[in-house]
């Protein structure tokens, strides 16, 4: 599963935040490693410089092996809250996929 992450000009994408980031996705979505071909996270902030609540945006996008893309996002106060957010839904949203399509 390849794991790419996207900040737009408003959120600094350093190689710790990218690493916490990746490491957290391999954790979480363990289980889903041979079902997932590529997974996209998109960090922003939705109003710059002005303070705001709710303001950070997390977008992931997850590419399912022969099924179209699934995608959740979240809105948080801080860029982490977001992502863990974000994560939360997408870790569900991908058990749900894969159950219905499990042949009973």
């Amino acid at each position: 599963m390849t794991v790419q992450i996207n900040t737009d000009n408003n959120v600094e994408g350093n190689a710790r935040l990218k690493a916490y980031i990746a490491d957290e996705i391999a954790a979480t979505l363990a289980r889903f490693e041979d079902k997932v071909t590529r997974l996209e996270v998109h960090l922003g902030d939705e109003n710059s410089d002005k303070g705001g609540v709710n303001d950070k945006r997390c977008l992931i996008e997850a590419r399912p092996n022969n099924m179209q893309p699934v995608a959740v996002t979240n809105h948080a106060d801080t860029t982490e809250k977001a992502f863990h957010g974000a994560l939360d839904k997408i870790k569900k949203v991908l058990e749900t996929t894969f159950e219905k399509k499990k042949t009973y």
